[in-house]
């Protein structure tokens, strides 16, 4: 964030602040009193289960400058200190980073879509980070706290600011899209992550399709070719959008070779070609990494640069990381998960070259209502089909995996009730040469499966 003074953070969010403060400097904002850095701005957030105008004196003590709290509150302070009153503190943060992001010179990239998100917005990162200045979404600090945030983090040398957009609940993407006033729209695809919010997929793509509508009139939009919603995606923005796939679309991968932990293929993009290299595995990667040739291509960048960027970026973790133990090969995807992004991890493992035996090991997938049981259902079949050696489930969610596994075909399937016990297996039946995926919600924790690993 640039140097700003009281009276222009009040401006900006809507607040008020004492006239004998109003030019004081503010270099950084936080919404976390234990992580308060000399000159931040300590913003005092309300949730279910903590209040932060209860840490003030603490956040003053650590070296805050000043706090954004709400008007009415007794703030318990033993002396006067600077403060920025807002009707309500989340409110406040969410005007102050729109206002702000539209003083702002750089070019935003608002990325949203069920699957893929971080991954299409770390290779967007790297690629742009080749010649140009960026801002980008730390880890998925994608909600309507986490976007502010790290749109305030942006400042006057960044020429870019890539920012990822989640959503659980109808109306949050049009909200977020207000805040950032993205020129460059992303969206990945439209799956059934948060059915169980959401009702139907059909409503997950109205609301995915929020971010095109909201893309300013001298940007575009960029689309996946391979999902069906797409489309009518398309028919509602008003500006150009370009499409990536691997069919009919304006910039395709052909001669995909998935590797264990690698894959390269060749980009198309209307009659140039070069072939392009990335550090991770699988199809779905390389239509992710697609959406940051779209947007290489755009800004002017030579598609040999392009290759270069992908080539070295750093994906953010538990994203199909590779993890070794005892020559057992570990494909650590414990990030999170939902019926398409654990299809396609199971399509990648089910590609990678493999010395040894194939293992599948899945947690439970949340938020998808009454077709959980369905959605886990699929994932046990597709493991039998797709030749799969073990299907391992954790946990009573995703118990069905397991079932439908075995009545499809007996396998080497196993049900665990949580993690330890399915390490354990591992332990004793993993070998050198094997392959072990490794992939859940967030609510299923799969990453400790993985802490409690002493494959030798």
């Amino acid at each position: 964030m640039r140097k700003l003074s009281l009276a222009d953070v009040a401006n900006y969010s809507k607040g008020v602040v004492d006239s004998s403060f109003e030019k004081l400097a503010v270099r950084s904002v936080s919404t976390d009193s234990r992580s308060i850095r000399e000159g931040d701005l300590f913003i005092a957030l309300k949730g279910d289960s903590f209040n932060g105008h209860d840490f003030i004196q603490e956040a003053f003590s650590d070296g805050a400058v000043a706090v954004m709290v709400e008007e009415g509150v007794n703030l318990k302070l033993t002396s006067s200190f600077p403060v920025i009153s807002v009707n309500d503190t989340l409110n406040g943060l969410q005007e102050f980073a729109k206002n702000y992001r539209e003083s702002l010179t750089l070019t935003g990239v608002g990325i949203t879509g069920s699957n893929g998100k971080t991954s299409t917005k770390d290779f967007i990162d790297s690629v742009l980070s080749e010649r140009y200045s960026v801002s980008a979404t730390a880890g998925n600090y994608n909600n309507h706290i986490g976007l502010p945030l790290t749109i305030l983090e942006a400042d006057d040398r960044h020429d870019f600011g890539v920012w990822e957009m989640g959503m659980s609940n109808p109306g949050e993407i049009a909200l977020l899209a207000n805040i950032a006033k993205p020129n460059i729209g992303v969206i990945t695809n439209v799956g059934v992550a948060h059915i169980e919010n959401m009702g139907s997929r059909e409503s997950i793509a109205l609301e995915k399709g929020s971010l095109a509508e909201s893309v300013t009139e001298d940007g575009f939009v960029v689309l996946n070719a391979e999902d069906c919603y797409s489309e009518s995606i398309a028919k509602r923005t008003q500006v150009r959008t370009v499409t990536v796939g691997f069919g009919d679309a304006d910039i395709r991968a052909e001669n995909i070779a998935i590797k264990s932990t690698s894959v390269s293929f060749v980009i198309d993009a209307k009659g140039q070609r070069e072939e392009a290299f990335l550090t991770v595995p699988g199809k779905h990667m390389v239509l992710n990494a697609l959406m940051a040739v779209a947007i290489g291509l755009n800004e002017g960048m030579n598609l040999d640069v392009i290759v270069q960027g992908l080539s070295q970026a750093k994906l953010s973790g538990g994203r199909l990381q590779k993890r070794e133990f005892g020559g057992v090969i570990i494909i650590d995807d414990t990030y999170n998960a939902n019926p398409e992004s654990t299809l396609a991890a199971l399509h990648c493992l089910a590609g990678m070259n493999c010395n040894g035996r194939r293992f599948a090991v899945i947690g439970g997938m949340a938020e998808l209502g009454k077709i959980s049981e369905l959605e886990h259902r699929k994932i046990g079949i597709e493991a039998v089909n797709l030749g799969i050696d073990f299907v391992l489930s954790v946990g009573e969610v995703a118990l069905p995996i397991h079932e439908s596994a075995r009545k499809v075909n007996e396998v080497n399937s196993r049900s665990f009730s949580n993690h330890e016990e399915c390490a354990e297996f591992l332990n004793d039946e993993a070998r050198s040469g094997d392959l072990v995926l490794i992939k859940g919600s967030r609510s299923s924790a799969m990453e400790n499966v993985i802490n409690n690993l002493e494959i030798s």
